[in-house]
C-alpha cells in the first residue's frame, strides 16, 4: 500500500509522497494529484508534493496543484518538506537545501522537542522584469509597477513579481470584503501572463503590517501562500507603502517576511503534520499509466 502523509502551512494543505520509498514512476502524476486532492473524494489538499532524492541539493520538491498543473515553488509547501524529513528520520541536519523548479532553496528549522515548529525559507531573489515573469507585452526587460490592467469593466493597479513563480498583486482598500473568487480567475487565466498567474489582493494596515487574500493559479482561492506573501511585500516596497520586513496577515495565520538588502527574501512560518495514511488502491488506479 501507498503510504501518503498531510501537512499543511497555514491552512494551505498538501498531500506528500515520499519517493524514496513509494514507486511514483507508475502513476501520472497530474492525474493523481487531482484524485488525491479532491476534498470531496480523495484525500482533500491544495495540492501534491512530492519528496525526492535529488542530484543538485538535500532533497528535491514536486509539487502538483489541484487541477494537475505542476508549479514550480510553494513557499508553504516547502516548510512542510522541511518538516517531513526532519521528523520522518531522512535528516538530522536543521539546515536543509531543496532543489525546486524555481531553484536550490535554504530551509533553516527551528526543532523544539524533536519537532519543527517553524521554518524559514531563503526564497532567493525576486524577478522583477516583465519577461521573467512572465508577461507579455513591452518593455520586456522592465518591471511591471503600478500598470492598469482592464478586467471586464473594472480597472486595476497591478504590480508584478516572479518568486519562481507569477504573481499579480493588487492592493485594495478592504481585502475582507473583495470578491477575490469573482476577480481572481479572470486574473490567473489573463492572455498577459501566459503561464497564467497567482494573485495576490493586499490591503496595508501599515508600514510592518498588511492583510492578504490569494487566488492560486491551479487552486483557487486558499488560505495561505508563501511566494504570494514574499511577492506582496515585495510591491509593498516598490510601491513605497511597506517596509522592508512585513506581518503578512493571512486566513490561515502569519508569515513573517524580510526583504533583506542583499537582495533575498526569507519568509518563516509555522508547519503542523495533519496524519499519515494508506492509499487504497482502487482509489489512485485511474491515474495509473
Amino acid at each position: 500500500m501507498t503510504e501518503f502523509t498531510k501537512l499543511h502551512g497555514l491552512g494551505n494543505d498538501y498531500i506528500y509522497l515520499n519517493a524514496f520509498t513509494e514507486r511514483i514512476d507508475q502513476y501520472d502524476l497530474s492525474k493523481l494529484a487531482q484524485i488525491l486532492s479532491d476534498r470531496h473524494y480523495g484525500i482533500g489538499g491544495d495540492g501534491l508534493i512530492l519528496i525526492m532524492p535529488s542530484e543538485s541539493a538535500d532533497f528535491r520538491m514536486r509539487i502538483f496543484n489541484a487541477d494537475g498543473s505542476e508549479a514550480e515553488m510553494c513557499g508553504n509547501g516547502i516548510r512542510g518538506l522541511a518538516k517531513y524529513v526532519y521528523e520522518h528520520g531522512m535528516t538530522n541536519n536543521t539546515t536543509i537545501d531543496v532543489e525546486t523548479g524555481a531553484g536550490v532553496l535554504h530551509v533553516a528549522l527551528t526543532v523544539k522537542d524533536d519537532l519543527v515548529v517553524a521554518a524559514t525559507v531563503d526564497m532567493g531573489t525576486p524577478r522583477l522584469n516583465r519577461s521573467e515573469i512572465p508577461m507579455v507585452g513591452e518593455p520586456a526587460n522592465k518591471p511591471v509597477v503600478n500598470q492598469s490592467l482592464e478586467v471586464n469593466s473594472d480597472s486595476f493597479n497591478i504590480t508584478c513579481i516572479s518568486m519562481g513563480n507569477p504573481h499579480c498583486v493588487i492592493f485594495v482598500d478592504d481585502v475582507d470584503r473583495f470578491p477575490v473568487g469573482d476577480i481572481g480567475p479572470l486574473i490567473e487565466n489573463h492572455k498577459l501572463f501566459p503561464e497564467r498567474t497567482n494573485v495576490e489582493f493586499v490591503t496595508v494596515l501599515d508600514r510592518a503590517h498588511i492583510k492578504m487574500r490569494v487566488w492560486e493559479r491551479g487552486a483557487g482561492e486558499t488560505l495561505a501562500c508563501g511566494t504570494g506573501a514574499s511577492a506582496s511585500v515585495v510591491a509593498g516596497v516598490l510601491t513605497d507603502r511597506t517596509d522592508r520586513q512585513v506581518e503578512v496577515e493571512l486566513w490561515g495565520g502569519t508569515l513573517h517576511v524580510e526583504w533583506h538588502a542583499n537582495g533575498h527574501i526569507f519568509m518563516t512560518g509555522p508547519v503542523t503534520e495533519v496524519f499519515t495514511g494508506q492509499l487504497n488502491e482502487d482509489l489512485i488506479e485511474p491515474a495509473r499509466k
